[in-house]
């Protein structure tokens, strides 16, 4: 996720009883596909109610999730979400969000360290540009399975041999580090 320059400061965004959004910053009308996209660049912003002021972010956070699990990419299994609906009214309910942000931040740790282990298994060796454009390849393979993928812009519609080059070359890959490690 890219972060913008700390000068950058929290977007206001007004939510009008027409349930229509008002960027603040741009002086324009917006979608929830826009603000997902603001999440996913790693702008900040807060969703307030235009007539009340009051803070309606995670609402409208949330909301933005159900449409994405609604378009049939959904990241969210069935059972996860069975046992978050039971951690509601539990004793243990206040300790959910800060593991789950804290377990997220980890994942993601985890996502970069990899990439960037993958990256640098290479780097001063003759095989950096195949690295280089095998992770490029993976990533565009990637971004086919991201939530706001557009329909039928998938990178493996109708290309399963190049899904399973994609999967053996990962496969390679992996075996190339667990040498490198041992």
């Amino acid at each position: 996720m890219k972060k913008h320059a700390a000068g950058d400061s929290t977007v206001i965004i007004k939510k009008y009883a027409n349930r229509r959004l008002y960027n603040t910053e741009s002086s324009s009308y917006i979608t929830l596909d826009h603000l997902a996209a603001m999440t996913r660049s790693g702008r900040d912003f807060k969703v307030v109610d235009a007539k009340t002021d009051e803070d309606i972010t995670h609402n409208v956070l949330t909301q933005i999730i159900m449409e994405e699990e609604s378009r049939g990419q959904t990241m969210l299994p069935v059972n996860f979400l069975r046992q978050l609906i039971a951690m509601y009214g539990d004793s243990m309910q206040a300790m959910v969000p800060g593991y789950l942000e804290a377990s997220m931040a980890s994942f993601r740790r985890n996502h970069e360290q990899f990439k960037s282990a993958v990256e640098g298994a290479f780097a001063n060796s003759p095989f950096a540009e195949i690295a280089k454009r095998n992770m490029q390849m993976f990533e565009a393979a990637t971004q086919a399975f991201k939530p706001g993928t557009p329909a039928g812009t998938s990178a493996t519609e109708g290309k399963d041999d190049e899904v399973a080059a994609l999967k053996a070359e990962l496969s390679r890959l992996r075996e190339k580090i667990d040498k490198l490690d041992q």
